[in-house]
């Protein structure tokens, strides 16, 4: 029910400018065209439980409006931030009377992924059984949030960040409804939909506040350049949660653009992640994990350098620490890459449990003892450095267990140099054993 005043009352240009039809919401035409899911559904009249996973400002609660209207379904929102069990009890129920009456209901929860799991196990008989089309919306990694139970029931669709098209489609419109252009030439113009990162209801919010600024008290016309812009609104922190999805697909961009070794992208993402207020120690540590697992012994200074610069940030702190982990990156990105030790340890790691509780040979174990001795303990072994060339080649394997070649370094950097060693001893215990050299790991 509408208040006496309330119809007089200022509405936000973001709130005047929410679309009523399907095809006034921008952004989202994979799903809402003709070839795409939703837009599939409404052809067809028949509606699906949904979970709608997108960033903020892009229309999600305004797709499940419109979804209701198109389908004819009692529209009932709650927001998972201030509704309990007994608010969803009482949708449950009038919607149960709803269904007697032949009409049905689709329930709208915001941020659904703030609800525990046992309420969204109370969502279950209702979904299931057609009392209720639940569309959920979410910012949060469905997959995370949700329970599996309550996933298996639903489609996820997920929405699009709105591009630098559909932007300027939301400044027209803005401009439509107020009878006047934006104070801002290009740069600013291009400037202000940079500003807003996708977020659509942002991005209204700025222009609407753009739009009550005062005119020079010389009569001229107002006209923002990005300077003056800057000055007039707020940019939009980047989104970024660093507990959530948002902090896990940036470091995973860092790692992988390390390890493709494009280091200008490394920066890129580095830098996203400072901008974003993101712990510079645990970048830190990542880029040591980094060193030991994509680079190695391809470059022995790569670990060095990690170490240095996460002791280096830790005495300096921010912003001059800073500089410090930038150089690790700029160093890791154009090292030589090898996850050869990083395989080497799975390979024999498996090897390890495979193997059991085999005994280390006789002829490696020390004889502190008399009893140890007169057993065989020590017996045959060979002192390498005693050996002309310092190598002995004897075997170091468990008795019965096959030799096996877990570490293959790779041909690039100081790795080159290791396989040249390393052959070269298997050439010689070759030799000396008289047997076909070392067997792969595999074997």
């Amino acid at each position: 029910m509408t208040g006496l005043f309330e119809s007089q009352a200022p509405r936000p240009l973001a709130d005047r400018l929410r679309p009523t039809q399907l095809d006034e919401v921008v952004g989202q035409d994979h799903l809402l065209g003709a070839d795409g899911p939703i837009g599939r559904m409404i052809a067809g009249g028949r509606l699906s439980s949904m979970i709608l996973w997108g960033p903020p400002g892009c229309g999600k609660t305004t797709l499940a409006r419109l979804l209701a209207d198109q389908t004819d379904l009692q529209f009932e929102p709650l927001s998972a931030v201030f509704s309990g069990v007994a608010d969803l009890r009482k949708v449950f129920e009038a919607a149960k009377g709803r269904r007697a009456g032949g009409r049905g209901t689709l329930l709208f929860i915001d941020e659904i992924h703030r609800f525990n799991r046992a309420q969204q196990d109370g969502f279950l008989p209702y979904v299931e059984d057609g009392t209720v089309v639940l569309v959920g919306a979410t910012t949060e990694n469905p997959s995370f949030e949700l329970n599996a139970a309550l996933l298996s029931r639903c489609q996820v669709f997920v929405l699009n960040r709105l591009d630098d098209a559909a932007m300027e489609t939301l400044l027209q419109r803005a401009e439509q409804a107020d009878g006047r252009p934006l104070p801002l030439d290009e740069d600013a113009r291009r400037a202000l939909r940079a500003m807003a990162d996708g977020d659509g209801r942002y991005l209204l919010n700025m222009a609407e506040a753009l739009f009550a600024l005062p005119a020079p008290s010389d009569g001229s016309p107002l006209r923002l350049d990005t300077a003056a812009l800057a000055e007039a609104v707020q940019r939009r922190l980047p989104l970024y949660d660093k507990a959530q999805e948002g902090h896990y697909n940036l470091i995973s961009a860092l790692h992988k653009s390390l390890r493709g070794s494009d280091t200008d992208a490394a920066l890129y993402w580095f830098a996203r992640m400072l901008t974003a207020g993101e712990d510079p120690l645990y970048i830190a540590r990542r880029l040591v994990r980094f060193a030991v697992e994509d680079i190695g012994l391809a470059d022995p200074d790569a670990l060095p350098q990690a170490l240095a610069a996460w002791d280096t940030y830790k005495r300096l702190g921010s912003p001059e620490g800073e500089l410090a982990l930038a150089q690790c990156v700029i160093y890791l990105g154009t090292a030589p890459k090898s996850n050869a030790a990083y395989r080497a340890l799975g390979a024999a790691t498996k090897a390890a449990k495979a193997s059991g509780s085999l005994m280390p040979p006789k002829h490696i174990l020390n004889a502190p003892t008399r009893l140890m001795k007169d057993i065989g303990y020590g017996k045959g072994y060979a002192y390498d450095h005693d050996a002309a060339d310092g190598f002995s080649g004897q075997d170091y394997f468990p008795d019965g267990m096959a030799r096996k070649s877990f570490y293959e370094p790779v041909d690039r950097g100081f790795e080159r140099e290791i396989r040249k060693r390393l052959d070269y001893w298997a050439k010689l215990r070759q030799q000396r054993s008289g047997g076909d050299g070392p067997a792969s790991a595999g074997e």
